[in-house]
């Protein structure tokens, strides 16, 4: 239905290919009775084929051949093109049962995004819908697509919706199953994630391609969407297989010290944290495992003996904290933001020195 052409015919009956046999004999002035004899088949099967109850075989259709000179391959199509329409019929009456449950995705963004057709038809709508999710019906959804964390559920922070987090996490899914990757590396993404630490002194034009080429050796997929209506997370770390892990970053607080925090957040959960489990960002929820994310990737970004021999001065002007962000090989704007969460300095205070990035891709 994709290729669907604007004005093509889709008919909403199903005509069996009994009715062609019934307009031949009649053609040909060859009765059912006689038709019965010269195919060596009883009335039954004859009449059952008729109404489109009994399928014509190739065996009945090569017989077909024999008896009316109409090739068995008509036949064939003719009885396939039936089952189709007949399929396509119920899969459109159960569509239409289903129209509640397209409300609890974020649907008009979803078509802002091209990933959905622009149309008021609302079972054609659904049968998108279940594509781009991958799953043949709204109950299969719920069980394959409902895979929100406890954490999610407890946070009460945000008026949460797990339709648009489900549609969030399937179009970075779609997006990491195109990224080509090496088979998981524990090593190898230790390594690579001290070479991306170097990037953060980058803008994103230079170290974006470079990221995601790292954490691809390792057999990471890093990928960037933007996020939906009442999803409120900044990342998330899932397996798409045991293979291949997955970063998801929305980039939905905008500023480099916050962009690096929570990427390297998420690579703590693959190293450390099980495999079997996906991690959200960013919606107000605590756990043990948060926290050691939370603090490895703060002592990654800025070692912790460097960082608390920095505070002793309690020297924080823009010239120190520069020098310091430079002396260990990171963003100024990392240093800033590390000292405004420990209340070091005022939440308004230096942020000139962080880089604000665009998400543009969805």
């Amino acid at each position: 239905m994709d290729n669907m052409k604007k004005n093509e015919f889709i008919p909403d009956y199903a005509s069996p290919p009994g009715a062609t046999l019934i307009d031949i004999l009649d053609q040909q002035g060859m009765s059912q009775v006689e038709l019965e004899k010269r195919l060596g088949m009883n009335k039954k099967t004859i009449n059952q084929i008729i109404k489109g109850k009994a399928p014509i075989t190739q065996n009945t259709a090569m017989r077909l051949e024999q008896v009316l000179n109409v090739p068995a391959s008509f036949w064939i199509t003719r009885e396939q093109q039936y089952r189709e329409t007949l399929a396509r019929l119920g899969a459109i009456k159960d569509f239409k049962a289903q129209e509640s449950w397209v409300d609890d995705i974020p649907t008009k963004e979803l078509i802002k995004r091209n990933i959905l057709p622009a149309t008021k038809d609302k079972p054609t709508l659904v049968q998108h819908a279940l594509k781009f999710f991958g799953v043949a019906s709204s109950k299969e959804w719920k069980s394959v697509w409902e895979i929100v964390p406890v954490a999610y559920r407890r946070s009460q922070k945000y008026e949460a919706s797990i339709g648009s987090l489900a549609a969030w996490l399937r179009i970075g899914e779609i997006k990491a199953q195109k990224i080509e990757c090496k088979p998981y590396d524990a090593k190898k993404f230790r390594e690579n994630l001290q070479k991306i630490r170097d990037l953060t002194k980058e803008n994103p034009k230079k170290f974006e391609s470079e990221q995601i080429r790292l954490c691809a050796e390792a057999g990471v997929a890093v990928v960037f969407v933007s996020q939906l209506p009442k999803t409120h997370v900044s990342g998330a770390t899932r397996w798409l297989n045991p293979y291949k892990a997955i970063i998801q970053l929305s980039l939905r607080y905008k500023s480099d010290d916050q962009f690096w925090f929570t990427f390297f957040h998420e690579a703590a959960h693959i190293l450390y944290h099980s495999s079997k489990e996906m991690f959200l960002e960013g919606i107000g929820y605590d756990d043990e495992k948060e926290q050691e994310a939370d603090t490895i990737a703060a002592n990654f970004l800025i070692p912790i003996g460097e960082y608390l021999s920095f505070k002793k001065n309690k020297l924080f002007s823009k010239i120190a904290i520069r020098e310091f962000a430079r002396s260990i090989g990171v963003s100024p704007g990392i240093v800033a933001g590390r000292l405004q969460h420990d209340d070091e300095i005022p939440k308004s205070h230096c942020n000139d020195l962080k880089r604000w990035f665009e998400l543009t891709e969805g």
